[in-house]
């Protein structure tokens, strides 16, 4: 596909200039002429800008209007076509703020200063995006050069620094959608990559179709002579929607596996006293919380109301009290578990031999031995669960008084032993990582232990339910996601949810899922898939920067 852009109405530097001669002089002319012109972008394009990321806001839970990710896709790359790399770059950052602001509102459950930075950081990474797409779409074929400039964006937010923060990638609205399968063989950047693709290619359409009325729209007796032009314009609109159709198409014809040896599986949502970032005051609750769920779920088995399970899962923080130090709450972890009569994956936050820093665990409980194995978080979360710049940033923000020590990082998978099966777990922000998922994905079964009470009743959880849902499907696993307050769910291989909680009440899910072993394509190529994406994406921008030197030379 060769390069086609709307029409530029935009005032050029010399109409402009023309028209600003009587206008004052100095940074406040130039500021009211920036004002009624909106910059070197024009409003036009700075408002389709602004509304291409409000429109993939709601493409994302809890509302889940998934057709609108690539349709923001679309408008965001007719606002950058034919724009200077400069001004594609701000119109893109628009466009990520408009959507990081609304897509990232739990955040302010911790404040809104937070809220605010933290959206305008994750805006900023679109700089080079936006930069990127302006100059890429002066080549042939240039939807697909686009596409691939997304995954290299994910790819950059999602490592650096700190580790990343790659939540809401495109590919975390695409879960439960004709592109889903596709996980299976490229994992989330082939995701991304095909979500971004139909962006361009109905971005591509649209200019086709533009170009095809504007010479319809000829004098009459130029129109005879245009008909046949016209219509042959519309053919790359035809070849793009065709495209289109043939990848949401071809998603519905890969298989997602769900068979497997049936394993019985409890889920315990104990909940918590009440919302907010003081929950972790009411640790003792909490504990007590998840052991009387489990006291119960056992005198139901023993009544025969419920299937016994071979095993359970509690969430993270299901005892903020060190079972190792704590006595009360040894006693009361080890008595449920003996209770249930099966092993029990208990959340657990403790101590390290020097006590300087706390350890997130995973702990394997068993009934006889007590416990066991554990899996210590690999992914703390900087400002939440470690503070970098710990003696500047104490003085300057009062509120980090709430992190007094930092928490330890892991070092070691999480596939462990638990009951029949082996599981491979992860915690909480852990799982919007690829690599930490796919490093325990030999387990048979994947876990998310997490703990959403701070960040209850807004969209934050129900967006970590879709990136388990997508990860099901990634490596073939169910998925048991178990939350203190919500929400808890059983995911099946496929992406299905089996089971669902509610927020902040009690709940215990048992189920019968498959525990597998095969391997899917993307476990196999691992990275390969977004680095090559990625490379293809910053190739593309150098041979359009070469492409650029070379026709100024001539």
């Amino acid at each position: 596909m060769a390069q086609e852009t709307l029409p530029d109405r935009s005032p050029t530097t010399e109409a402009g200039a023309a028209r600003g001669a009587g206008a004052p002089r100095g940074r406040f002319g130039r500021l009211r002429r920036g004002l009624r012109s909106g910059g070197r972008a024009g409003w036009p394009r700075t408002l389709l800008a602004v509304a291409a990321g409000l429109l993939m806001w709601p493409a994302f839970p809890p509302i889940d209007l998934t057709p609108l990710a690539p349709v923001g896709v679309a408008l965001l790359t007719l606002a950058v076509l034919g724009r200077s790399a400069r001004t594609g770059a701000w119109l893109a950052f628009l466009a990520g703020a408009a959507f990081f602001v609304p897509v990232l509102e739990g955040i302010s459950r911790i404040g809104p200063d937070g809220w605010i930075i933290l959206s305008l950081v994750q805006a900023a990474y679109f700089l080079p995006l936006g930069a990127g797409i302006a100059m890429v779409a002066r080549l042939p074929g240039w939807p697909v050069w686009t596409a691939a400039l997304w995954v290299g964006e994910e790819l950059i937010r999602g490592r650096v620094p700190f580790g990343g923060f790659p939540w809401a990638r495109l590919a975390f609205s695409q879960t439960a959608t004709p592109l889903t399968p596709y996980a299976s063989l490229g994992g989330a950047p082939l995701v991304t990559f095909l979500t971004a693709l139909i962006g361009g290619l109905l971005a591509c359409a649209a200019v086709a179709v533009h170009r095809a009325r504007s010479r319809r729209t000829r004098p009459p007796e130029e129109d005879a002579a245009e008909t046949p032009g016209a219509r042959r314009a519309l053919i790359p609109a035809a070849v793009c929607l065709a495209a289109v159709g043939a990848v949401v198409g071809g998603g519905l014809l890969i298989p997602t596996p769900t068979e497997g040896r049936p394993v019985t599986v409890a889920v315990v949502q104990g909940n918590v006293p009440r919302l907010g970032l003081d929950f972790l005051g009411q640790r003792k609750a909490v504990l007590d919380n998840h052991v009387k769920a489990t006291h119960e779920l056992a005198e139901r088995v023993r009544a025969g109301r419920l299937a016994k399970p071979e095993l359970v899962v509690w969430p993270e923080n299901a005892s903020d009290l060190d079972p190792y130090t704590e006595p009360d709450a040894y006693t009361a972890i080890d008595g449920a578990v003996k209770d249930i009569g099966v092993p029990v994956l208990v959340g657990a936050l403790t101590d390290t031999p020097d006590g300087e820093k706390v350890e997130n665990r995973g702990i394997v409980w068993d009934p006889w031995t007590g416990p066991g194995d554990y899996y210590v978080k690999r992914h703390p979360v900087p400002f939440g669960e470690y503070l970098p710049f710990r003696d500047i940033l104490t003085k300057l923000i009062t509120r980090f008084e709430r992190i007094p020590r930092d928490f330890a990082k892991g070092d070691r998978s999480g596939v462990m032993g638990l009951g029949p099966v082996d599981i491979g777990d992860v915690i909480c922000f852990e799982v919007a990582y690829d690599k930490e998922v796919r490093d325990v994905a030999r387990g048979n079964l994947l876990v998310v232990q997490t703990n959403n009470a701070t960040y209850g009743r807004t969209s934050l959880p129900p967006q970590q339910i879709a990136m388990s849902r997508l990860r099901a499907v990634e490596h073939g696993r169910t998925i048991l996601v178990a939350a203190t307050s919500g929400i808890s769910a059983i995911v099946a291989p496929d992406g299905r949810m089996v089971e669902r909680s509610r927020e902040f009440v009690p709940a215990v899910q048992v189920a019968a899922v498959p525990a597998r072993t095969a391997r899917t394509a993307s476990d196999r190529l691992g990275e390969a898939p977004e680095w090559a994406l990625a490379l293809l994406g910053l190739g593309a921008v150098c041979a359009a920067a070469w492409t650029a030197r070379k026709n100024e030379g001539n």
